[in-house]
C-alpha cells in the first residue's frame, strides 16, 4: 500500500498494544497499520474498529446527548436480560457505569500523521522489546513448551503477540469495559457491534471468569495481556491451568493458551513460517501482489517470475502456496509471506502488524 495515513492515536495504540485482532479480510491499503483491539473477537479475536473516518453519524446527528445516557442504559440492560444476563450480574456490572467522553474523543480521533513500513517497525521493533521478549521467553519456556505442544503453535509467536499487545502485560488499560462499551453504543455509529460487545462482556462476569470492577482494558473495550474483545475471550480464551477461570489479565498461562487457541483455531499450520522479505524484478507487475486465494502461487512459481531473496540468491521451493504484499507500494520493501501470516492478519488486518509479528518472532529464535 502507499504510505499509510495513521492517526496519531491510532500509531500510539499500535505501540501501545491497544489494537488487535481483526478479520480475515486484507484491510484496504488506506487503512493498512491500523489495527483492531485484540482481533475483532467474534470474527476473530477483535474486530477493532479503529477507522473511525468509516462512515456514520455524530451524536449531534443522531440527536443524542450525553444526559440520554442514564435512559440508553436502561434500554442495553433490558436487552441484556432478554439474552440471559440475571439481576445480579447486572446490578454488579453497571453500578459504576458512566458515560465516558474521552472514549468518544478516542474514536472520532482524526489527526493525520503518514508512517510507513519503516517508521513503524523502528517505534515498534526497538532493541529493548527484541531483548525482553527473548528473555521471556527463556523465563517461561516450560509453560511456552507446553501451550505449543497442545496448539501447534511456535511458542515465539505467542511471545511476538504478546510483546505488541500489552509490551508483556505492562499496558493492558485502565478503562472500566462495561462504561467504555456502553459509551461506544450509546455513540451509534457501530450500535449493533458495541452492544454484542457488551453482552459478551457481561456473560464473562456472569460466569465468574473477573468481577465487574475488576474488569479493566482500552477504550475500544480490549481487554488483558493479548487485548481480547469480550466476544473473542469467549470464543478462544483458554484456561491453561484448570482453575475454572480464564484470566487473561493476570495469568500468564491463560494468556498464552488463549493466544495459542485463537491461531490454531483460525488455521495455523505448525511448522512453517510466516514470511521473509524478498527483491522484486523490475518488471514485476503490481496486481499480482495481494492476500487474494487467486493471487497464490508456489515458491517455485514466484522464482521463475523473478522473485529473490536478494537480487542474486533464489528461494528455497518449499512452499506450497505463497503471497507477495508490498506495504507501501512499490516503492518500498516487499515481502513472501505464507498461510500462517494470513492467519496473522485475522488477529489484527493490518500489513504493519502482521509483519511486526513475524520479525519479532524470528528475532526471538535468532
Amino acid at each position: 500500500m502507499k504510505q499509510t495515513a495513521l492517526s496519531a492515536l491510532t500509531l500510539a495504540l499500535l505501540l501501545s498494544g491497544c489494537a488487535s485482532k481483526n478479520s480475515a479480510a486484507p484491510m484496504p491499503a488506506a487503512a493498512q497499520g491500523v489495527t483492531g483491539a485484540a482481533a475483532s473477537n467474534g470474527a476473530s479475536n477483535n474486530d477493532r474498529f479503529l477507522n473511525p473516518a468509516s462512515g456514520g453519524s455524530t451524536l449531534a446527528e443522531q440527536g443524542r446527548n450525553p444526559a440520554e445516557f442514564p435512559a440508553y442504559i436502561a434500554q442495553l440492560k433490558a436487552e441484556a436480560r432478554a439474552q440471559g444476563i440475571n439481576p445480579a450480574t447486572l446490578d454488579s456490572a453497571f453500578a459504576g457505569v458512566h458515560f465516558v467522553d474521552r472514549v468518544i474523543t478516542s474514536d472520532r480521533n482524526q489527526l493525520e500523521k503518514k508512517v510507513t513500513l519503516d517508521d513503524y517497525l523502528a517505534r515498534t521493533l526497538t532493541a529493548t522489546k527484541i531483548s525482553e521478549a527473548r528473555d521471556n521467553f527463556q523465563r517461561y519456556q516450560p509453560a511456552l513448551h507446553r501451550v505449543s505442544q497442545r496448539y501447534g503453535v511456535a511458542p515465539q509467536y505467542i511471545v511476538a503477540l504478546w510483546a505488541m499487545e500489552s509490551n508483556f502485560g505492562k499496558i493492558q488499560g485502565r478503562e472500566d469495559i462495561i462504561s467504555a462499551l456502553s459509551t461506544l453504543a450509546f455513540e451509534g455509529r457501530r450500535e449493533a457491534f458495541f452492544t454484542k460487545e457488551l453482552i459478551a462482556a457481561l456473560q464473562i462476569i456472569q460466569q465468574g471468569h473477573i468481577s465487574a470492577a475488576e474488569m479493566k482494558g482500552s477504550w475500544a473495550g480490549a481487554m488483558g495481556q493479548n487485548q481480547f474483545m469480550p466476544s473473542s475471550y469467549l470464543r478462544y480464551g483458554a484456561d491453561a491451568d484448570g482453575d475454572g477461570k480464564i484470566d487473561i489479565w493476570n495469568n500468564v498461562d491463560d494468556v498464552f493458551a488463549s493466544t495459542a487457541n485463537y491461531l490454531a483455531t483460525e488455521g495455523w499450520r505448525g511448522g512453517d513460517s510466516w514470511g521473509r522479505e524478498v527483491a522484486l524484478p523490475a518488471d514485476f507487475i503490481k496486481q499480482q501482489a495481494g492476500l487474494k486465494d487467486s493471487q497464490a502461487k508456489s515458491v517455485g512459481e514466484w522464482q521463475q517470475l523473478g522473485v529473490r531473496i536478494t537480487n542474486s540468491v533464489a528461494l528455497p521451493d518449499n512452499t506450497p502456496r505463497a503471497w507477495i504484499i508490498i506495504p507501501d507500494d512499490l516503492q518500498g520493501r516487499a515481502f513472501m509471506v505464507y498461510d500462517n501470516f494470513r492467519t496473522i492478519m485475522h488477529w489484527n488486518r493490518s500489513y504493519y502488524f502482521a509483519i511486526s509479528i513475524g520479525k519479532m518472532a524470528d528475532a526471538i529464535v535468532q
